[in-house]
This record gives C-alpha cells, structure tokens and sequence, in this order.
C-alpha cells in the first residue's frame, strides 16, 4: 500500500507555441493509485494464462487503431509539447509499429533446456513478473511507452502507466485506446508528476518499474526499489558526444551535427550534447554548421529549411538558456543563436557556440535543446579522450573516414550506442543499454523481452516406482 498522497492541485498544460491553456488534470494521489494498481494485480493472473497468441493478437489488434488515430494524436503531440506535425506524425507511427513489432515477437519468446541424467531435464521458463509501472517522457511520449507498454503485455504482464505531466491527454488517450482492446485492468492509466510517480514507483505490489526520464527521477525510483524489490529499467538521459575526425567532409558533418542537436529542438535522448571537432577542419566545420543552424526555423519551413518547434515550456528553456549564457559569460562565442527572442511562446533559436572548456556547464550537463557546443580539439586521441571523460552512458556520434579510429572509438567509449558515421539511425528491432548515471537495463527491442519476464528453472525426474509392503 502507499503512504503519502501528493499535492492535489490541478496541472495546468499549455501549448508550448502559444502560452495558451489546453487543459488542466488532476493528479492521481494514493487512493487512486492504489486502486490503479490493485486492478493490475487482480487482472494478472488470467492474463498470465492467456496464451501467447492471443496476447498478441490483441495488441496487433491495438496497434491497427493507433495507426487509425494517428493524425489525431499528432495533433495532440504538437499542442501539448509543441513538436511539429510531421515529427510527431512519423512518432505515432513508430509506435504503431512497436505495438505491431511486439506483437511479432511475444510468441516467439522462449526458454532454454538442459539435459542432465537420461531421465532428467531442466527446463529455464521465462514467464511475466506481475505489474509493470510504465513512467513515459514528453519528447517522444508516444513511441516511448508503445515499446514499455508492448513488451510488458506480450509477455503476460499488467501495466499502470503514468504519461508525463506535460503531455497528459496524448498519453491517456493513447494508453485508453490501447486497454479498450484488452481485459479489464491490464493496462490502466494514472495521471500526475513526480509526486503520483513516486506513489507508484514505490508501490509494494508493483513488480517492475519501466522510466524514461530524468536521472533524478531515475535515481528516487532506484532507492524506492531497493526498499520493495521490483525490478528497474532505466533511461535516464545523456550528455551524448559528437567526434568529427580530421578528414572528413566538413559540410556533411555539419548537416550530420545540425540533425543531432536541433531535431525535436534538441529533445531527443540521445541527442548531440557536445561536439570535439579536429582543429584541421574546425574553421570549415564551424562556418557550414552556422549555415545550417539558420535553416532550421521557427516559421513553416519552406524548401531546403527544416521546422524547429518550441521546447515544450518556457522552464525547460530557462534551463537551455542558463546553460548557453554561462558559458557566453565564461567566453565562448556564439555564432548562431544564443539569445531567447521576443514574442509569446518556449521557442529558442538554433545556436551553434565554440569557444568551450572541458568544465563548462554546458559541456559536463545535459542541455536538452537546440543547442551545438563546440570544442576544437587538436587531435582525435584528445577528442576522444575528453568524450569519454563523463559519468553519463548513453549513447555517442564518431564521423570519421579512418575505420582504425571508428574501431577504438567504439571500443572506448563507455556508453550504450555508439554511431559511426551517423547521427541518428539503427537496424529495426535495435536494442541498447545504457551505463553510468544514464540508467541499466535493456529499454528496447527483443532484448526487453527479457528485461519483463523473469526466468524460472524447473528440475524434473521420474518419480521412482511403488514398492508394495
């Protein structure tokens, strides 16, 4: 049972372009999340017992509806955490085919058997853990907790999801959707902030705890777990590094770092954070990344531009904006950008800065927004060196034509994912995990069919014959 009950006072949600008010919820507080969650643990263990097929074929099921929604929540995603339409559009169907993807594999998901004597086996059974608390993020709430929420019911778990605070509507009506194909309280949703989250993070009967979010909030839900026993995934962000190598085509790179820092504003988890670029091509490097810094607009985007949305409030741009004046203030140069415009709305501009120490704010922290540190480095040793100087472990960007330095890169750095020559991309059904303060666990993929289910060995032998007295 929970404890403590949080402020009950209404979240009001405005639309990040406009300032305007879209909505007001009501946070869960304990009652209601003790209800969540006893529904949950009532619904378990038939859903447990449903076959594997047929779980999936409810979730297929599921995804086929969110695909028929898609527009509409996509317009919901652009109200709530202003990302643009068609960012949030190409999300929504991620998502859809997440559900779709788990759909494919939760059937094939299957233990291993061991043979001892002749007449006995042992058989490892991976089977559910019970209820998984699904606690989604904002910049990517849709695709986020298709794959949370996918893994754990194909697996025969129950869910309770909390969407982000910042996007309430868009996470329930996607969440609601979802449990409209399934079993009475198989997938349930509470609304709330970091106070609902902690009710449920911390709730004894909750057998897993999924986040995506803050290492803050990462780190309160570690301690309520250590306390309970659940098991925790965690994603909690990154301070991702961009190494551009000497030799490479100082434009390519450019638009390859422009495309990591500012898509979806800079809010994406493993965005670009930091840029090392070798002093032999850091003039060229930096003059064609200010070009395209001015090419990603707040206005719609015409031909060869690219739409930069709002950051999803005005706090989370105070946050970018603090980072970027402390480090003009310690010295270095902004070349694009770097200053909060007039008018109403979160939007901040594109900003490319160079001019960097290894201790500024903006180079040990994560940013997360539209923002392209610099730091010229004399040689891809030195550049790979201080990437690698950071307690975070998510994910890292190499460009480089030399595949010796792409080699030791990779082996190097200690982080989830490592991208060669790309700052974004992946092969479907791609997993990672991440290291440091920026979480444990498998968070995507065939491999979070694992990190749901729990293994169970089975020792069987014949029982010996009836001796009649």
């Amino acid at each position: 049972m929970t404890t403590a009950a949080p402020d009950l006072a209404d979240i009001e949600i405005r639309d990040p372009a406009t300032d305007e008010v879209v909505g007001r919820v009501r946070p869960a507080g304990a009652g209601q999340v003790d209800d969540a969650v006893g529904r949950a643990v009532a619904a378990s263990s038939g859903w447990a017992r449903t076959s594997p097929g047929d779980r999936a074929g409810l979730v297929k099921d599921a995804a086929a509806a969110v695909r028929g929604v898609a527009e509409e929540l996509a317009r919901l995603n652009e109200t709530e955490t202003g990302r643009p339409y068609d960012d949030g559009l190409g999300g929504v169907l991620a998502a859809a085919g997440t559900l779709e993807q788990y759909a494919e594999l939760g059937p094939l998901h299957r233990g291993r058997s061991l043979q001892g004597d002749w007449s006995a086996t042992d058989l490892m059974v991976p089977g559910p853990r019970g209820v998984v608390a699904a606690i989604t993020p904002w910049n990517d709430p849709v695709a986020v907790a298709a794959g949370l929420i996918g893994a754990a019911l194909v697996t025969g778990n129950t869910v309770v999801h909390k969407p982000s605070e910042r996007c309430p509507h868009l996470g329930r009506r996607f969440a609601d959707l979802v449990a409209s194909f399934l079993p009475d309280g198989v997938l349930t949703v509470v609304d709330g902030a970091g106070p609902t989250g902690a009710l449920l993070s911390a709730h004894a009967a909750v057998d897993v705890v999924a986040h995506v979010g803050s290492i803050a909030a990462g780190r309160a839900i570690a301690e309520a777990a250590a306390g309970t026993g659940a098991k925790v995934l965690l994603e909690n962000g990154g301070n991702d590094p961009l190494i551009v190598d000497d030799g490479v085509d100082p434009v390519w790179a450019a638009g390859q770092a422009a495309l990591g820092s500012y898509a979806n504003g800079g809010q994406v988890c493993v965005s670009v954070e930091r840029i090392y670029c070798h002093a032999g091509v850091a003039d060229e490097f930096l003059a064609a990344l200010a070009e395209e810094a001015t090419r990603w607009v707040h206005r719609p985007s015409a031909e060869g531009e690219k739409a930069l949305g709002p950051l999803v409030d005005r706090r989370q741009r105070e946050h970018v904006h603090a980072h970027v004046a402390e480090a003009l203030q310690a010295g270095a140069t902004a070349h694009v950008g770097g200053a909060v415009p007039d008018g109403p709305g979160a939007f901040y501009p594109a900003t490319v800065l160079s001019g960097l120490t290894p201790r500024m704010r903006i180079v040990r922290e994560e940013t997360f927004g539209p923002v392209a540190p610099v730091r010229v480095v004399d040689s891809f040793e030195q550049g790979l060196a201080e990437a690698a100087d950071d307690p975070h472990g998510l994910a890292a960007t190499v460009l480089t034509p030399d595949m010796a330095h792409a080699q030791e890169a990779w082996r190097a750095l200690r982080v989830g994912t490592v991208k060669i020559n790309a700052a974004f991309g992946g092969a479907p059904g791609g997993a990672a995990e991440p290291r440091g303060l920026s979480g444990s666990g498998f968070g995507y993929g065939p491999e979070l069919l694992d990190e749901m289910t729990a293994t169970k060995t089975v020792h069987i032998e014949p029982c010996p014959p009836r001796h009649d007295r």
